[in-house]
């Protein structure tokens, strides 16, 4: 068999890898020449302009989840009737055991790190991958006893057979519209996680997201729906007393009381439970649960304002949740907008000024007047201009709703940009 790779990036290579070990002659295209540049010695490779004629005796497509459905390279792919699969479905092709794969618009990293490590406590060997950052071919074919999986609309969009024995559809709220199109084609896509489920199998979703909700209306697995406000029927939420209750019984929640995080906590404690995991062994994992980096992360507290890191939160959705959690902000938000609607976060009844900074500031201050905002070009700007207006009680809120890609190379090194200014106009050494 003749397999095109489209994309060069860790799942790009990692499907090739994974081609190539299964016998298929293997050609990999990025448009970046130093992206293919240190594998040309493993695989012939192609990059520049893309030409249709790299189509050519090819038998099927893996399309790496950076590259857009509309990108010419899919779109002839498409065009000539070629099959494109994701580098999930690769993967699940020779996965020897049960798969618990996770999506949702928000939390999907931080339940699939937490399910891993419930399932690991409870005696099996699991693994985390995905998404999360190992790609799922590297490790398709070593033992484990489950792969926990953590999938993206991308890579959901271009699957066949991949049958999760345990599907987390966490939320829907509108994000990568700029890859998808429209808000009905990413749905779809989310939705294909369960698309090959049956009876036999488990849908835990969140009861919380309407979309969610009505996104499982056909879903032929069981379903176990989950909270972050409530305990929902045959599901698992915050009982209001300091636990989680689940269809197997209760877990403390320890200090925990924000509905993104609880969601997060009972969803991978359902899935756990579901696959057998010991109570013990999954509350144990929940009393020692801490955020991931750049999720509400305290950078520190200076004369009665706490400055927070929530770099994570690239989309309208996750920063809404952010400011939530908070009584009185001053919201830094901004960076490359995916053709979302900012407005659902920034005048929510918390956030007391902005600092908009980045691509979408113009569309920040038009979304946010008349209510107090200002313009920063950069994240020092954006510091001091905080530094001023916030007052004893405020939380200082890095919450972005947009991509970081305009000013830096990742959500990571934009938190860590806010993190060592704040420390520094603070005269706090890092």
């Amino acid at each position: 068999m003749r397999t095109l790779v489209i994309g060069a990036g860790v799942s790009g290579l990692a499907a090739a890898g994974l081609a190539g070990d299964l016998g298929d002659e293997v050609l990999i295209f990025d448009r970046r020449p130093d992206a293919v540049a240190p594998v040309a010695i493993a695989y012939p490779t192609a990059s520049g302009e893309w030409t249709a004629d790299l189509l050519d005796r090819v038998d099927r497509v893996v399309v790496s989840p950076g590259v857009p459905e509309h990108a010419p390279e899919v779109r002839d792919a498409l065009v000539a009737g070629i099959p494109i699969i994701s580098e999930i479905e690769l993967a699940s092709t020779v996965a020897a055991a049960p798969i618990v794969a996770v999506t949702g618009t928000n939390g999907k990293t931080t339940v699939t790190r937490v399910l891993a490590d419930m399932i690991s406590a409870g005696g099996r060997r699991a693994v985390a991958t995905g998404n999360i950052g190992t790609a799922f071919s590297t490790v398709a074919r070593e033992e484990w006893d489950v792969f926990v999986t953590e999938v993206s609309s991308f890579q959901l969009r271009f699957i066949d057979r991949f049958h999760p024995r345990i599907a987390v559809l966490l939320n829907i709220a509108e994000d990568h519209l700029d890859w998808h199109g429209t808000l009905d084609a990413y749905i779809a896509a989310k939705a294909n996680i369960f698309r090959n489920q049956d009876a036999g199998d488990v849908l835990i979703y969140g009861q919380d997201s309407d979309l969610a909700v009505s996104a499982i209306a056909e879903a032929a697995a069981e379903l176990v729906p989950v909270s972050g406000f409530r305990v929902p029927a045959g599901g698992a939420g915050p009982d209001g007393s300091g636990a989680i209750i689940t269809r197997h019984g209760p877990i403390p929640l320890g200090e925990w009381r924000d509905p993104a995080f609880v969601l997060d906590l009972a969803a991978a404690a359902s899935a756990a439970l579901e696959l057998g995991t010991d109570l013990e062994a999954v509350a144990g994992v929940v009393s020692a649960f801490t955020p991931g980096p750049h999720r509400r992360t305290v950078v520190g507290t200076w004369d009665g304002i706490t400055w927070v890191d929530d770099s994570k939160a690239t989309n309208p959705h996750a920063a809404r949740a952010a400011v939530d959690a908070f009584a009185s902000v001053v919201l830094i938000a901004g960076g490359r907008n995916k053709s979302l609607d900012l407005s659902t976060f920034l005048n929510r009844p918390s956030v007391r000024h902005v600092i908009a900074i980045g691509e979408a500031a113009g569309e920040i201050v038009s979304a946010r007047q008349p209510a107090p905002v200002d313009q920063a070009a950069t994240m020092e700007e954006a510091v001091a201009m905080a530094g001023r207006v916030a007052v004893p009680g405020d939380t200082v809120l890095l919450a972005p709703g947009c991509a970081s890609f305009d000013m830096f190379d990742s959500y990571a090194a934009r938190g860590d940009s806010f993190a060592a200014v704040a420390l520094a106009h603070h005269g706090v050494t890092a």
